[in-house]
């Protein structure tokens, strides 16, 4: 095979390695790439083939990585985080007056956009793109920051801390008066909708019912996986949605949705806005992420 400087053998090989690496599945680095398992399977056996030593040991329920797949991952890791952030810093410089936020589409909807707006009004010559996703943000370095509940396991992400909220049952107006006073176990035998999400750091229903000490067996009856999705329903009566105090605050001021005191629960984790340093960020970048720091000790957000 001809080498070209560096002596490497075909990027798109190593591109298809480190994502399956990466997420220890060659499905899911399929998708990631926007090709099929098969071809990602054909590329590693390709690059395993060049380097002549097994990069995975395949198993009945996943792959794993062999010592020398571990140390082509690290180096491979470490050179593509480098990358990507010399290719944000040549992006930053280009559009200057461009910053790209993301978050999920309930957090979008509830404050985000509304804070965005409003820095819009001080600052029109920032352009602000918006990215609303309710998976985890990955490998995505054309994104500034964005809204997080819980830290990000990439440790060479910075993390600056917004607030912690409050986890309280909430209805329906209608609904709510029929359950003035009820009990957890009362709350429990109710229709709980259930929020289904990649990102496991989210508090489900028998979590919350569990920290505050009810036993009983949580039924999942109804389940979405959208948070907006799941606050509608509850708007029409359909089932109790587990209330993120802070963040759904626009739909409680409003009144179309109650919450079901006195059970409430802190938030085991913080939000959190996550993304490159300061140091890595725009001018216009960093402006919007004090905006955003001040709304929230301002009490906006």
């Amino acid at each position: 095979m001809s080498r070209r400087h560096y002596n490497l053998p075909p990027l798109t090989t190593l591109a298809a390695f480190e994502a399956a690496a990466r997420h220890l599945s060659f499905k899911n680095a399929a998708e990631e790439l926007s090709v099929t398992p098969g071809a990602v399977s054909h590329q590693i056996k390709a690059l395993e083939g060049d380097l002549e030593t097994a990069l995975f040991q395949r198993k009945h329920r996943g792959v794993e990585l062999t010592e020398d797949g571990k140390a082509l991952f690290e180096a491979l890791s470490s050179s593509f985080s480098n990358i990507s952030k010399t290719l944000a810093t040549i992006r930053g410089r280009v559009s200057v007056g461009k910053v790209t936020v993301g978050s999920t589409t309930a957090v979008a909807a509830l404050w985000l956009s509304p804070a965005v707006i409003r820095f819009w009004r001080e600052m029109p010559e920032v352009n602000v793109d918006q990215i609303a996703q309710d998976r985890p943000f990955r490998d995505r370095p054309d994104i500034d920051f964005f809204v997080r509940y819980g830290r990000d396991s990439d440790p060479s992400l910075s993390h600056t801390p917004l607030f912690r909220d409050h986890l309280t049952p909430v209805a329906s107006p209608e609904l709510a008066r029929q359950l003035t006073g009820a009990d957890l176990e009362q709350l429990a035998a109710q229709r709980l909708i259930h929020l289904e999400s990649d990102d496991r750091s989210w508090t489900t229903w028998p979590e919350w019912f569990q920290q505050l000490g009810y036993p009983g067996k949580i039924p999942i009856v109804s389940r979405v996986n959208s948070y907006s999705v799941a606050l509608q329903l509850a708007r029409k009566g359909a089932g109790l949605v587990l209330g993120w105090q802070r963040l759904i605050q626009p739909m409680l001021q409003s009144g179309k949705l109650v919450t079901l005191g006195p059970h409430h629960l802190t938030a085991p984790n913080q939000f959190y806005l996550v993304g490159r340093p300061d140091d890595e960020l725009s001018e216009s970048a960093r402006a919007l992420k004090n905006w955003i720091l001040q709304e929230v000790r301002d009490g906006s957000v």
